[in-house]
């Protein structure tokens, strides 16, 4: 969100040298800067112990590719929370254990994605209303399965390649 206008009183904001930050938008009335604002959200590559991971698809994102299980930041949530919470409601899965690997900057959609690897024990996968249809895939074809270059593809071939590593040690 880029301010306009100042959200507290109103006032056109001007442009004000802040610091290291550059020209920022400030109110001279309130005298606050207001810089931009993006939404926090999570991105979860959850996998199970038979090396596969939960690949969903949801027509409103898109109708070709499948994504990651993702959600936005509730108030007062920890980023583990709302992966954990998203991962419930979305395929109904109990996460064991939850990393996070690292944040992805989605400036598309005004977001900051925080990208989580997840791992549950294996069961039925229960779709919550906004799910279209979900999937274990095997990691050998999971790739194959999301937009390449996406920050889906990227947690996924992270978490994979973790994983993969882990077991040949």
């Amino acid at each position: 969100m880029h301010f306009k206008y100042c959200p507290h009183c109103g006032n056109k904001l001007i442009r004000k040298e802040i610091g290291d930050e550059g020209l920022i938008p400030y109110c001279d009335r309130c005298e606050t800067p207001l810089w931009d604002m993006f939404t926090t959200s999570v991105i979860c590559a959850v996998t199970n112990e038979q090396q596969e991971i939960a690949l969903i698809r949801q027509n409103y994102v898109s109708t070709n590719s499948y994504v990651c299980i993702a959600g936005i930041m509730k108030m007062g949530e920890s980023a583990e929370e709302a992966a954990i919470r998203e991962i419930k409601e979305e395929i109904g899965q109990d996460v064991e254990r939850l990393q996070f690997v690292q944040s992805y900057p989605y400036e598309k959609k005004e977001m900051l994605m925080l990208g989580f690897g997840a791992r549950v024990k294996k069961k039925e996968l229960a779709l919550s209303q906004e799910v279209d249809s979900a999937q274990w895939v095997p990691f050998s074809e999971a790739l194959g399965k999301l937009r390449e270059g996406s920050i889906a593809w990227q947690l996924v071939k992270h978490v994979i390649e973790e994983i993969q590593d882990e077991s040949n040690l």
